[in-house]
């Protein structure tokens, strides 16, 4: 089937106006439906808060918009979640066909009512086969929202080619975009949508400080990650991995997993025996409880381990409510710091190589003094920076108030661009 030219698709549409400068959307239509796709897995915060950051974004500057919820993986941990704080939301599932057939009569049902598609942040166009199946069913427009985007196949730039936007999360991935020949005023910086989450859960964090009697701003959280993510520990049946894609990861993860966490233990060693402050060893993906003994706890001293208390994995929610209570958060994970800088707190993210491009939306927001690539950096510079923050907090608070301005900026510049796109 012939795609139609962008101008034409989006006519075919008439769904949305433009956005304000202000971020309210002046629409062509009073009360827009927007099926939009997000919700990749439960077994990582990050990926998890990606939905409510787009929900809360959505809902502010699209008031009387209904929104439809096309989860592409089924939980009941995060969904449950997500009906708490939103009730009314509608959550469809449903996969799609090779030849982009949807096999849910609630997605068909989403497909006819919805007059825009949208895309949710994420790694990657995880749900290229959702936006492909929603253009040659429907011909209505899309759009892509805060995604990274590395790897430019020629069936990914067919299927995105014809998107009334594409924002990406950092500005690397327009380059990735511009190398493959897709540019113009509709492809643009949108920080991740976590930068907009903004729901809490106070009751479990406040239980979790009292019975660790935590004082606000007196403990930070420290978050390990292995170089590569050991799904063949988490998914069924292995993943699907091969003997011989275990035996490389494993050996990868036990080359680098002492000497990038010795550079944090250390931060932690110094600010327990300099402050007396308490340090909360948390997740951001379910394995992470697994190796915070091996890597980040049981090597240090006697006299710190009285100050380390271990949090269970959690939902993002509760992690912002913790979050914002911290005096900082240290991660080698992407979507912690996002978490705490959203809710004032600042954060430092020790960046692998092995972490995909999108770190780059750290130097974009004006975070490089707290941005460590792990290899390049050693132990002491990030605990003498760590104690910069702890000596000049005032000075730290108004670094991540800069760099949420620059989040609200971006969000306001892209929706300006949805203005004339759609």
């Amino acid at each position: 089937m012939q795609l139609k030219t962008r101008r034409n698709f989006i006519k075919s549409g008439a769904a949305l106006a433009g956005f304000c400068m202000f971020g309210t959307m002046a629409q062509a239509k009073a009360d827009p439906t927007i099926l939009f796709v997000s919700g990749w897995q439960d077994v990582n915060i990050g990926d998890i808060a990606h939905t409510p950051g787009l929900i809360a974004l959505l809902k502010k500057r699209m008031p009387r918009a209904k929104l439809i919820l096309w989860k592409k993986s089924k939980s009941d941990f995060a969904e449950g979640m997500l009906k708490k704080h939103y009730p009314d939301l509608q959550i469809i599932h449903g996969q799609v066909t090779k030849d982009g057939e949807p096999q849910s009569d609630e997605v068909k049902k989403a497909f006819s009512e919805a007059d825009f598609f949208l895309h949710g942040s994420g790694p990657s166009v995880v749900a290229a086969d959702y936006l492909d199946s929603w253009q040659k069913q429907t011909q209505k427009p899309f759009g892509i929202f805060g995604v990274t985007i590395q790897d430019i196949t020629p069936e990914l730039k067919r299927i995105i080619e014809n998107a009334s936007f594409i924002f990406t999360r950092e500005t690397a991935s327009i380059g990735k975009l511009k190398e493959a020949g897709l540019e113009g005023k509709h492809i643009a910086f949108a920080p991740d949508a976590t930068f907009a989450m903004d729901i809490h859960d106070d009751p479990a964090a406040a239980k979790f400080i009292g019975e660790n009697k935590l004082t606000d701003r007196r403990f930070i959280c420290v978050i390990p990650r292995l170089r590569r993510t050991p799904y063949y520990k988490i998914r069924p049946n292995n993943a699907g991995w091969s003997a011989e894609r275990i035996k490389e990861v494993d050996e990868l993860n036990n080359k680098w997993k002492e000497n990038d966490h010795a550079k944090l233990r250390e931060a932690m060693i110094t600010w327990v025996r300099k402050t007396k402050g308490k340090v909360v060893v948390c997740p951001e993906m379910t394995y992470e409880v697994d190796v915070m003994d091996e890597l980040l706890i049981n090597p240090l001293p006697d006299d710190v381990k009285p100050y380390i208390v271990k949090h269970g994995y959690w939902l993002p929610d509760e992690a912002a409510s913790l979050y914002q209570k911290a005096q900082a958060v240290l991660s080698f994970e992407c979507h912690s710091p996002i978490i705490a800088a959203t809710n004032g707190t600042p954060c430092f993210y020790l960046r692998q190589p092995e972490d995909t491009i999108k770190g780059q939306m750290y130097y974009d927001l004006g975070l490089a003094s707290w941005t460590f690539e792990i290899e390049q950096t050693t132990a002491e510079q990030i605990t003498r920076r760590l104690m910069e923050v702890n000596a000049n907090y005032e000075a730290a608070l108004a670094q991540v108030k800069s760099a949420m301005d620059k989040v609200r900026e971006r969000y306001d510049d892209t929706f300006r661009i949805m203005a004339q796109k759609v």
